[in-house]
């Protein structure tokens, strides 16, 4: 198990890999690599976000202790995509977020998004999910507090990255679509996504209030108990 103890370079990797590799290697998948290398790209990813999960742990026992309880919450939101129409995986980042950290609600985020789509079928929008789900888990973890004290704000995170969810995809869908990015279709994309972009913030907004206290809940007693 990797345990980076520099505190340099647990902020370069925190800092470079969600915010500069993993979004160079989301638009890569899509423009330069063809279609029998998007696996790669997304496993690639999946690696670098174990790699930005492994700067949260302050020592071997948490880690691991953190790990098992990520695994869960992944496995939850596998089973989770399942559900037609609305979908509680963003719900249950947001929730693995605000109770682990932004590491690991960037983690499982993007880890649901790439086991599902064995399922759903793997492609360059892939590395898109993996990056939106993990973005909008690893803010959670840094608005952890006020998300976790008040509903208002809550529902508000929600909302919100219900839209910031559509919006990266929509980019990828420019991109697909035009092979380079202009702002004339990625604002096409965005009033054509409309009605999905409603359907993700009401599903964010619907699960966060059916499960982020129960979910809540149990994830502190974790945390007290083996002291994650």
């Amino acid at each position: 198990m990797i345990l980076i103890k520099n505190v340099g370079v647990r902020r370069l990797v925190r800092v470079s890999v969600p915010f500069i590799l993993i979004p160079l290697l989301a638009v890569a998948g899509t423009l330069v690599f063809d279609v029998k290398r998007n696996l790669f790209v997304s496993m690639l990813i999946a690696v670098l976000a174990l790699l930005l999960f492994y700067t949260g742990f302050e020592s071997k026992t948490v880690g691991s202790r953190r790990m098992v309880i990520v695994a869960v919450m992944t496995a939850l939101c596998f089973v989770g995509r399942f559900i037609p129409f609305l979908k509680p995986m963003t719900a249950l980042t947001i929730i693995a977020a605000v109770y682990l950290g932004g590491e690991a609600g960037f983690l499982v985020g993007s880890l649901s998004a790439v086991l599902s789509n064995f399922y759903f079928g793997q492609g360059p929008w892939t590395a898109f999910q993996m990056l939106a789900w993990g973005l909008i888990g690893l803010f959670a973890g840094v608005l952890s507090d006020p998300i976790r004290k008040s509903r208002v704000f809550r529902t508000a995170y929600g909302v919100l990255s219900g839209v910031a969810y559509s919006m990266i995809m929509d980019i990828w869908t420019v991109l697909w679509y035009n092979g380079t990015f202009g702002w004339k279709y990625y604002l096409a994309a965005i009033t054509t996504a409309l009605p999905y972009t409603l359907s993700y913030a009401v599903s964010n907004v619907v699960f966060l209030v059916l499960l982020f206290e129960p979910f809540g809940e149990k994830l502190g007693r974790i945390k007290k108990k083996y002291g994650v």
